[in-house]
């Protein structure tokens, strides 16, 4: 099973030229996977950036998110083969449930049965969930098994380390990946994070991100800016030491900046 990569392409938010450029970009300086979602409606923009780069599928992990409206198991599927033709591609490397919904009348066994149904056909290699509490997790479990599940990506930054979630998901030996990591950009101006910053002559997006890449998660960070496409990368050859990560540590306020009222779990 090929792993996740530790390091991303984000492209939340990011919509026609934007999300064309940012993934173009990106493909340049180095980044080979990519992130993003049906409801971001951005998937054709990254396949149409994709397809330009001249980078080979082989070399790509893209990774795409089912949306709430397709989870019944008569729509999983051909959304997702909506997604692929959009992404100009025959399989994505991961596919996983947006959010977990419970209101919305399909339970977590419709769809992730659904979702293993999907990667047994082969238009996904790899399922997982997205911000999924514990016990929902437990349900996604009991649903295909442990194994099955490649990560939960949740949000996962300085001020919201989610500690408790991440312990039960490692336990589980279910790999953790971090989006919001910089938090919207307000851990940047964090006077803790601007001294490790200063201390190790790196900007604090490096440090915040080599934090969460020493954690052992993957990050998914987005830029419109190509020279921040390119800063952040380098945050994979940043080590920071064990005082920093206990400084950084220090930081937890239960900081959350996504919850929707609809979609989002019972936080742990």
């Amino acid at each position: 099973m090929s792993t996740i990569p530790a390091f991303g392409l984000g492209t939340f938010r990011l919509q026609g030229q934007a999300a064309v450029d940012s993934v173009r970009n990106g493909l340049e300086l180095g980044y080979r996977a990519v992130d993003t979602a049906q409801i971001y409606g951005n998937e054709a923009d990254v396949g149409e950036a994709i397809a330009a780069s001249g980078v080979s599928r082989g070399e790509l992990f893209l990774t795409t998110k089912i949306w709430v409206d397709n989870y019944a198991k008569d729509k999983l599927l051909p959304s997702l083969e909506e997604s692929l033709a959009k992404l100009r591609t025959d399989y994505v490397d991961l596919t996983l449930i947006h959010w977990p919904a419970a209101g919305n009348g399909v339970s977590v066994e419709e769809f992730m049965t659904a979702l293993a149904d999907a990667q047994a056909k082969g238009l996904t290699r790899r399922i997982g969930i997205s911000n999924f509490n514990i016990e929902l997790t437990r349900q996604a479990i009991a649903a295909v098994g442990k194994d099955a599940i490649a990560t939960n990506q949740i949000e996962l930054s300085p001020y919201l380390q989610n500690r408790k979630l991440v312990d039960f998901l490692q336990t589980e030996g279910i790999h953790v990946t971090s989006y919001m990591t910089l938090a919207y950009g307000k851990v940047l101006g964090d006077p803790a994070i601007a001294a490790i910053a200063r201390r190790r002559q790196a900007m604090p997006a490096q440090v915040v991100l080599a934090w969460a890449l020493q954690l052992g998660y993957s990050v998914i960070p987005s830029s419109t800016k190509r020279e921040n496409l390119a800063s952040n990368l380098l945050a994979q050859t940043l080590r920071l030491s064990d005082e920093d990560m206990a400084q950084i540590a220090a930081l937890e306020r239960n900081g959350r900046e996504v919850s929707p009222d609809s979609l989002a779990p019972q936080w742990d």
